[in-house]
C-alpha cells in the first residue's frame, strides 16, 4: 500500500513502484491538504503504483468572505460564487509560483513535464487552471473539480498549449461555485483558446453540490489512466 509523508508544506502520496508520473493536487479554500492526502491514498493511489501525488498546503490568509479570520486560501475570496472583478494579484501570483516551482523540482528531479498532471478542487481547481493555462512548461493534463477561470487571468492564457488534456467536473446543484462557472469557463477554452473538444472534456455530475462523489472519482481514474497510458 502506498504511504505518505510530509516534506514541510508538501504532503506526498509516494508511488509503490518506480517513479513515472506525478499529480500536484491543490485543495479548495478552508481545507487542509491532508484530507485529501487520505482520499488520495484510499481512491486513486492503487490504481496508479507509478504516481507521486503531491498535495501542497496554502498559506493561511485573511479571507474578506470570512471577516476576523485567517483560513487556508491559494487568494483572498470576498464571497461565493466569486464576482468577475474580484480578484487578489498578489495572492495569486504567490500561488501561482508556489506551484510552478513544484513543476520545476519534478522536471529537475527528471520527469518529463508531459507527465505531469495538476488537479484541484474549487479555489484549488482555479489554481491549477491558472498555472495550468499559462505555464511555459508542456504539462500532461489539468483536472478541474468544481472550478473556475479568474476572468483577470484570461488574457494571459491567450497562448496556451491547445493540445493539452483537460478534464472539467461539475456538479449541477452546485451552489458556492455554479455549474454555469464551469460551462462558461468551458466555453471560453473552446471559442477564445481554441482547445478542442477532443481535449477538453466536459463532465456534469446531476444532484451533486460543492463536493464529490464516487461517479466523479471513477470518471476522474478513467480519464488520467488515458492519459498517463
Amino acid at each position: 500500500m502506498a504511504s505518505i509523508v510530509i516534506e514541510g508544506h508538501l504532503r506526498k502520496v509516494l508511488p509503490t513502484k518506480s517513479h513515472r508520473a506525478t499529480v500536484i493536487f491543490s485543495h479548495g479554500l478552508g481545507q487542509y491538504n491532508a484530507t485529501w492526502a487520505h482520499l488520495v491514498l484510499v481512491a486513486f493511489a492503487p490504481h496508479f503504483p507509478h504516481v507521486l501525488w503531491i498535495l501542497p498546503q496554502s498559506a493561511h490568509r485573511p479571507v474578506a468572505m470570512s471577516p476576523g479570520q485567517t483560513r487556508p486560501a491559494w487568494f483572498n475570496m470576498w464571497r461565493l460564487p466569486p464576482q468577475p472583478h474580484e480578484f487578489d494579484e498578489i495572492g495569486i501570483s504567490e500561488s501561482i509560483q508556489f506551484i510552478e516551482s513544484i513543476i520545476i523540482a519534478q522536471v529537475a528531479s527528471g520527469i518529463d513535464s508531459r507527465r505531469i498532471v495538476l488537479a484541484g478542487f474549487s479555489q484549488g481547481a482555479a489554481l491549477s487552471l491558472m498555472v495550468g493555462l499559462t505555464s511555459l512548461y508542456e504539462l500532461g493534463g489539468i483536472i478541474s473539480m468544481s472550478g473556475w477561470i479568474p476572468n483577470r487571468m484570461r488574457e494571459q492564457m491567450i497562448h496556451a498549449n491547445v493540445q493539452l488534456p483537460i478534464l472539467w467536473c461539475h456538479g449541477t446543484r452546485d451552489s458556492e461555485i455554479p455549474e454555469s462557472y464551469g460551462m462558461e469557463a468551458c466555453s471560453f477554452m473552446r471559442n477564445t483558446l481554441r482547445i478542442s473538444d477532443k481535449m477538453l472534456s466536459y463532465r456534469r455530475y446531476e444532484g451533486l453540490g460543492h463536493t464529490i462523489n464516487d461517479p466523479e472519482l471513477d470518471g476522474i481514474i478513467s480519464w488520467l489512466a488515458d492519459v498517463l497510458s
